[in-house]
């Protein structure tokens, strides 16, 4: 792993002269925003742009649920008449009512490799922050922990899998002088074809008769029935992640508008439910990594044929990405998380998948992290979320 200096034997940098902050107010300023790490990444093989008119939807008042219950300034920093960085500022009030906290947040953080920018971007941040009345800043999270979370901090030699983060090692030595801390690690589970043996199989197979005598039956989901399929899985989801570092319930709202993204791109064989006597009781959501689709369409942009490239690129993916795997508290240590890794195996090699990424997993969970690599998967890539009183 990359190792910055301590944070205690540095000083946080002042904002540097010649660097001008502008808060985005306009259309115009929202698209330099979001085509800034176009441009930034524009020379680096791993980079994935974000399609821009998602991006857009996301960060627009009035297009994301987000903006119904909190509110965000995103601010671009230039310097000798060019954008070169920028950083949003985010006050999730139902973060804070949920975790009873008085956090501010801060996201979609890029600069390019100056210290003085990055320290220009952060007071900003941080200015906005100490306004709403927040007294601690924690980061980077695009707006909560259920969307994109996350500083790479190791394993920058391959391009990030869908809805995971990416950015240059050097991010690492410019949050650092902010003053900035460690406050978790989240690690990214690889699982190779060849680690799933006769062994996983049987063992899989044994522990789903076990379930069976017990009343536990693990299906498909039904997309017949999308909608109310997609309301159980959010009263799972929200109940089993409540005691998760930093967790924040998903209204319906926000469930909904990721649901129906999801749904563009589920496989429903890696969308699996396990019950009891016909009760929800844990869920696994497995998506295609699309990401092996988004690298190829330049600056995010669907047409003139990025459009194409989405449509037709879909049967050359050959990994998944372990989105989402959890078990309501009560029903935990009953096999049932092994059988949700056994049967995505399974059916992923079925399918003609190479690999796998479980992703991510708190540093300190671990039944999760035993269950990862009791499947042989390994540690290849650590993401961080940084803290700093302010």
């Amino acid at each position: 792993m990359t190792e910055a200096t301590p944070v205690q034997q540095r000083k946080p940098l002042t904002p540097a002269q010649g660097v001008t902050i502008q808060p985005v107010h306009t259309g115009k300023q929202l698209a330099q925003f979001i085509d800034f790490p176009h441009d930034l990444y524009k020379d680096d093989p791993y980079y994935v742009p974000e399609l821009h008119i998602a991006q857009r939807d996301l960060l627009t008042p009035g297009k994301h649920p987000f903006h119904k219950h909190s509110t965000l300034q995103l601010f671009l920093a230039w310097k000798d008449n060019k954008i070169v960085g920028r950083i949003a500022a985010i006050l999730n009030k139902n973060h804070n009512e949920f975790n009873k906290a008085n956090d501010g947040f801060f996201g979609f953080f890029d600069s390019i490799n100056d210290e003085g920018v990055a320290a220009s971007l952060f007071q900003a941040a941080e200015q906005w922050l100490k306004e709403k009345g927040t007294s601690t800043m924690i980061g980077p999270v695009n707006f909560s922990t259920n969307e994109t979370c996350g500083l790479l901090v190791d394993g920058f030699d391959s391009a990030p899998v869908a809805m995971m983060t990416y950015n240059k090692p050097y991010y690492l030595d410019l949050i650092d002088r902010q003053g900035l801390q460690k406050k978790v690690d989240l690690y990214a589970y690889k699982i190779t074809e060849d680690a799933f043996n006769d062994k996983a199989l049987k063992m899989m197979n044994l522990l789903k008769q076990r379930l069976s005598q017990r009343g536990v039956t693990i299906r498909n989901i039904n997309m017949k029935d999308f909608k109310a399929e997609a309301e159980r899985i959010r009263e799972v989801y929200n109940a089993a992640w409540d005691k998760n570092m930093g967790f924040v319930p998903m209204t319906r709202d926000e469930f909904d508008y990721t649901a129906k993204d999801l749904k563009l791109i589920a496989d429903p064989d890696f969308i699996q439910l396990a019950e009891l006597n016909g009760k929800l009781i844990g869920i696994s959501i497995c998506v295609p990594d699309i990401n092996q689709i988004l690298i190829k369409i330049k600056r995010g942009r669907l047409f003139p044929t990025g459009l194409i490239k989405l449509l037709t690129g879909r049967k050359k993916i050959n990994s998944l990405r372990v989105m989402v795997l959890g078990v309501l508290e009560d029903y935990r240590r009953m096999g049932i998380e092994a059988c949700f890794y056994g049967s995505i195996m399974e059916k992923g090699l079925a399918k003609g998948m190479k690999w796998a990424e479980a992703s991510w997993v708190l540093e300190g969970n671990e039944m999760m992290n035993r269950a990862v690599e009791h499947i042989n998967g390994k540690v290849y890539k650590t993401y961080r979320i940084y803290e700093k009183a302010i």
